[in-house]
């Protein structure tokens, strides 16, 4: 298992005029942490920890040490915002994970043994790459894994259809949405060349 550990600074200086000076001038991240019972807590961390944290992307499912000025506590990512050019991190907000109390995170789908139903002439579409879990914080996986090797053309992937590790639910399937994961379908250029062909033999 990955261990991942930020550290930050509780913030008092509120308000969006004072997050676009600490991005500017201090190089930070504005963030809050909430839940557990606790008030929320407005925090600062160093932009540069914050981004090579998440350049692993476990990090994004994963219980993270928050180190606020000497006081550890366990949280998780729960919503992040980033530049929508840059793509660099403007503000993350953190949920408090509590041990033996259930939890809620979005976990990344990792997609295995794509090859085969290439080799059988199909494109694949990925219709999701994360989803909603819940479980207690020792059964977070880091991702969830959607085999496709016995996929035909044609065949679909839904979340019924996936294994959900063990202690964890989708939280989709709670609310009786049985989420399209993935399709096989057959190539553009094949699907448009039988058509011509269909229009050109009812000419």
């Amino acid at each position: 298992m990955n261990e991942f550990t930020l550290n930050a600074q509780a913030r008092t200086d509120l308000g969006k005029g004072a997050s676009r000076r600490l991005r500017r001038l201090a190089a930070s991240v504005p963030a809050v942490v909430y839940g557990g019972g606790q008030e929320a807590t407005s925090i600062t961390i160093e932009a540069k920890e914050l981004a090579k944290m998440f350049e692993n992307e476990a990090a994004y499912s994963h219980v993270i040490e928050l180190n606020i000025a000497g006081a550890k506590q366990n949280v998780i990512v729960k919503a992040m915002q980033r530049h929508p050019a840059k793509q660099f991190i403007m503000h993350a907000d953190f949920i408090r994970v509590v041990a033996g109390q259930k939890l809620t995170a979005i976990v990344p789908v990792h997609f295995i043994n794509e090859e085969a139903p290439v080799k059988k002439g199909g494109e694949i579409s990925h219709t999701t790459t994360e989803l909603e879990v819940t479980c207690l914080p020792k059964d977070l996986p880091e991702f969830i894994e959607v085999d496709l090797g016995a996929l035909e053309i044609g065949d679909n992937v839904h979340l019924s259809d996936v294994k959900a590790p063990k202690g964890v639910e989708f939280v989709a399937l709670a609310h009786g949405k049985d989420l399209d994961i993935a399709n096989v379908h057959a190539p553009r250029i094949v699907q448009d060349e039988e058509e011509g062909t269909a229009e050109g033999e009812a000419e």
